[in-house]
């Protein structure tokens, strides 16, 4: 049997008690349930800051935590089912359950309810917040600190238009790994703006790819695509603006960027990448 090392929660030493029969690890179990407690982090290969980076974990995603060692964490992600290495003052205990999430691309988190106060950071698009209170423009988190109430959405509140979401990001850097406006890769920012449409993303393209939409006939002429359309490469995903031209998160650029699919397709398949995959179109 073949699992994904990216989501599958096993080591030789260890594995989740759900794997059991099917893995041979010298013990197993069920994990402790944990929420990140800081604006992200990143999700490590190994317990090393050094060690490649998959994905990025942010605040108040559930988690849960199979393993502690050394200040790092061997975790699985609930959202997106990654498992991987957090360190562990990253998390806090599950606390009250969340009742918003951001919805701007970032927001600031202050001591008090007043956009005159020292910032104490930012927080994500997407990123989930229990809230306790309201007081004029701001809301109290629970776990301390104030947000802009505007800058949230109630967590069963979604965009209607996945690419407006992702064209609020245009120019923000490249990061392989990253999820952040800060910093996010192709699939970072196709899984992060369909989550905030309301729609279940795996984390990397090839899964994006197997499993998202239906399939589109790659034209010659690359036409009779439409808005929202998922363009594949073997490792690269962007999302058509409109019939022409892509936006995605591209090592090129080293940024968000728009520009004619055409264009991006002849230098895309003169690389590793190759040709266009697949084109899939979500219902």
């Amino acid at each position: 049997m073949t699992f994904d090392r990216r989501i599958t929660p096993f080591r030789p030493d260890l594995a989740d008690e759900k794997l059991r029969g099917q893995v041979e690890a010298e013990r197993f179990a069920t994990g402790t349930p944990m929420r990140v407690a800081v604006p992200y982090a990143s999700l490590h290969r190994h317990p090393s800051r050094e060690a490649p980076v998959d994905t990025q974990a942010i605040m108040g995603e559930g988690v849960t935590v199979y393993d502690e060692h050394e200040g790092w964490s061997w975790v699985q992600l609930h959202d997106d089912g990654y498992v991987g290495y957090l360190p562990s003052e990253a998390l806090g205990e599950p606390g009250p359950a969340p009742t918003h999430r951001v919805g701007a691309i970032r927001t600031f988190v202050y001591p008090g309810p007043n956009l005159k106060l020292p910032d104490l950071g930012c927080l994500t698009l997407n990123s989930k917040l229990a809230i306790t209170e309201f007081q004029g423009d701001y809301a109290r988190l629970a776990t301390g600190g104030w947000v802009f109430a505007a800058h949230l959405s109630d967590l069963d509140s979604h965009e209607s238009d996945y690419v407006a979401v992702a064209e609020r990001f245009l120019h923000s850097p490249y990061l392989w790994g990253g999820k952040t406006s800060t910093g996010l890769d192709c699939s970072g920012l196709t899984q992060t703006v369909l989550t905030a449409a309301g729609i279940k993303a795996p984390r990397d393209s090839d899964m994006q790819e197997e499993q998202l939409g239906t399939e589109v006939e790659v034209r010659p002429d690359l036409g009779g695509l439409k808005r929202g359309d998922l363009v594949f490469w073997k490792g690269h995903v962007g999302l058509m603006l409109d019939e022409s031209r892509l936006i995605h998160a591209t090592g090129h650029s080293m940024t968000v960027s728009i520009e004619p699919l055409a264009v991006a397709e002849e230098r895309i398949r003169k690389t590793s990448y190759g040709p266009i995959s697949a084109i899939k179109r979500l219902g």
